[in-house]
């Protein structure tokens, strides 16, 4: 759980980056946080994360969809595409 709340409170610190028109760099720093957490998130959910006894596998159809936004964002960061704002709120979760 402390995995999921630090994803949801990086997605309101991105959000309100966007409001205030933060400079690209900053945003980019931010989602870039976003993509490592959320790759922590996806691990505690597997059984990977500290204290889980739960075994590999279990949990996977509900991190599927996290697995492909992520590895989403890895190509985008790779390919140097431009992050715009409100394309997040498109993605499904």
């Amino acid at each position: 759980m402390d995995e999921a709340r630090k994803v949801i409170r990086r997605l309101e610190r991105i959000e309100a980056l966007q409001s205030t028109e933060a400079p690209a760099a900053e945003l980019l720093g931010e989602v870039r946080l976003l993509l490592a957490e959320g790759e922590a998130w996806v691990a505690a959910e597997r059984g990977g994360g500290r204290g889980s006894d739960r075994r590999a596998g279990d949990g996977q159809a509900s991190t599927g969809a996290a697995e492909a936004a992520l590895e989403d964002c890895r190509k985008s960061l790779t390919a140097g595409r431009t992050v715009m704002p409100g394309t997040a709120d498109l993605a499904p979760l």
